[in-house]
């Protein structure tokens, strides 16, 4: 599997631990990233993620920033695409399977590192769900269709 992950300055250290875990694991993980602490745009990076994810050319991703939140906001203005920011074990591993979320978004200031692998992995490893999910899902698109006219 193809992962690509990408952070602004606040998440710099932490991507580097989930990298280095995932590749250990055997995954394939493109950075799109910053490697240092000086600050960049979060927007940029996630929407740049999003784009990456939606045309094919990564699986998942996985977004580090200060709290998750800003820069899964851009993610999730690309069509197609279904950012979650998750503090916990539990809802990485349901954003997957109900919601089916193609992109972990979480936040360095939030979460530590070994918080962090749980959620990757959870979220890794859970499978999006058919049925009412898959329906509703669905809905999603349509809200994003009727609005990107």
């Amino acid at each position: 599997m193809k992962l690509i992950i990408g952070n602004d300055h606040a998440g710099t250290e932490l991507k580097f631990e989930i990298q280095e875990y995932l590749e250990e694991k055997g995954y394939e993980v493109i950075n799109y990233g910053t490697d240092t602490n000086e600050s960049v745009h979060y927007p940029q990076i996630g929407a740049a993620v999003a784009e990456k994810v939606a045309a094919g050319e990564a699986d998942l991703g996985i977004l580090i920033c200060g709290t998750g939140v800003g820069i899964s906001l851009a993610a999730n203005k690309v069509p197609g695409i279904r950012a979650a920011v998750c503090s916990d074990v539990t809802t990485a591993h349901l954003v997957r399977e109900h919601n089916h979320a193609n992109i972990l978004a979480f936040g360095a200031r939030i979460v530590g590192s070994e918080l962090a692998k749980d959620m990757v992995d959870a979220f890794l490893n859970a499978k999006p769900l058919g049925g009412r999910h898959e329906e509703r899902v669905e809905m999603i698109t349509a809200v994003e269709k009727k609005y990107s006219k």
